[in-house]
């Protein structure tokens, strides 16, 4: 048997498998970037704003009052230099700041009489109008390489100027969900359980960042079952595969003899962490890896958290996925020489233990914020901190 891996390190190795196959950038325009990774940092091409705009309704003023009206600017304009003490142009927002002017007087601040202007500017921290480069100077960085890109990301970057984005493309997924005694329409009975993972997976992959190019299941409990289905997803280009089930080495588990066939290497096989710990990560001859996943639901989704998530983050050029920090409401056990992943939940700003956590249920994970880290050899003691890993909240669908 193979010795289990520390949890720590398993989510370490396979983040640099998936870093050191990460693949090269490509231009991506920004209305299909979402979701995607930026390959470089994001670099201002101008200064932002590339050149002084009022913030407000008003006139743009050269000295003291009165002002002689001169012109107008609006949104879009080239605005004239005012060359002129006591002259001004009515401008409006957004509209661009002549050369010239000393002061910008709000619309509400001011009395117009016989062509003339009269008011005072405001004085404040808030200027009535925005100077060149207040945001960003020519060449600044902005976001580093790494960064996941949001709809947020992409206003930014088509406000500095950017049609596209240089991305690494979202790694191309496939699920194939192991076991003959899965329905997958249905009421379970009989010794059948219907199958929560197939229709589940794919949209977690989703909202992982991946394209889901291929899914198959229930795959039938045969070696050449699994051989043909894992050639399938080959076949359909995926490059990552995850399978549920079949991790273990009983009488109807054949996911080891299969990635022997098919030539893999193994990354991770078994982690010491309770539950999920039969679970691996192995590269196909061809470059794909394979995760494979246990087959007990909330076993499959420690699996993804712990080794999908990192395999993930690698090869599409993001950092390790981050560990938050909470404070325990409530003790949580140890499992020995096992890092325990315990499903918690937030109350009173404090992280609580979950009731329907057995490895076969799901009630718990649908009413959780993630799972609590407790170390091996201790126990995670009501008021002291703990590590924990967040589950997927949805960066794409």
């Amino acid at each position: 048997m193979t010795l289990p891996i520390a949890w720590a390190a398993a989510r370490e190795a396979v983040f640099e498998a998936g870093s050191a196959a990460a693949p090269g950038p490509v231009p991506v325009p920004l209305v299909e970037s979402d979701g995607l990774t930026l390959a470089e940092p994001l670099v201002t091409l101008t200064d932002l704003p590339a050149f002084p705009t009022s913030s407000v309704d008003g006139w743009a003023a050269r000295g003291p009052a009165p002002w002689r009206i001169v012109g107008r600017v609006l949104a879009g304009d080239t605005a004239v230099p005012l060359a002129m003490d006591g002259t001004c142009v009515e401008i409006a927002t957004g509209g661009m700041v002549p050369e010239g002017t000393t002061a910008i007087v709000r619309i509400e601040d001011s009395v117009t009489t016989d062509g003339a202007v009269t008011g005072e500017p405001r004085q404040g921290r808030i200027p009535d109008w925005r100077r060149r480069g207040e945001e960003a100077a020519a060449g600044e960085e902005l976001l580093p390489a790494g960064t996941p890109v949001t709809p947020g990301v992409i206003g930014l970057a088509a406000s500095c100027g950017y049609d596209t984005l240089s991305c690494r493309p979202a790694p191309r997924a496939a699920l194939l969900v192991f076991g003959d005694e899965l329905l997958t329409a249905g009421v379970p009975g009989d010794g059948r359980v219907r199958d929560a993972l197939g229709p589940a997976l794919p949209s977690w992959l989703r909202r992982a960042g991946t394209d889901v190019v291929h899914t198959r299941g229930p795959v039938a409990d045969t070696l050449a079952d699994h051989v043909a289905a894992l050639r399938g997803a080959i076949d359909a280009g995926a490059q990552v595969i995850c399978t549920t089930g079949g991790t273990m080495h009983g009488p109807v588990d054949h996911l080891h003899p299969a990635l022997a066939e098919l030539g893999a290497q193994y990354i991770v096989n078994t982690v010491a962490v309770r539950p999920g710990f039969p679970m691996l990560v192995a590269r196909l001859p061809g470059g794909q890896f394979v995760a494979g996943l246990p087959g007990n639901p909330q076993s499959t989704f420690v699996a993804l958290v712990s080794l999908v998530m990192p395999l993930l983050a690698g090869l599409t050029g993001r950092p390790m996925p981050t560990l938050g920090t909470v404070t325990l409401g409530a003790d949580v056990p140890g499992r020995g020489d096992f890092t325990h992943l315990a499903l918690v939940t937030l109350a009173d700003g404090r992280a609580h233990p979950v009731a329907h956590v057995g490895s076969s249920m799901l009630r718990g994970l649908a009413n959780s914020v993630g799972f609590a880290v407790i170390p091996p050899g201790s126990e995670g003691r009501a008021g002291t901190q703990a590590q924990l890993v967040p589950l997927l909240d949805g960066e794409r669908s």
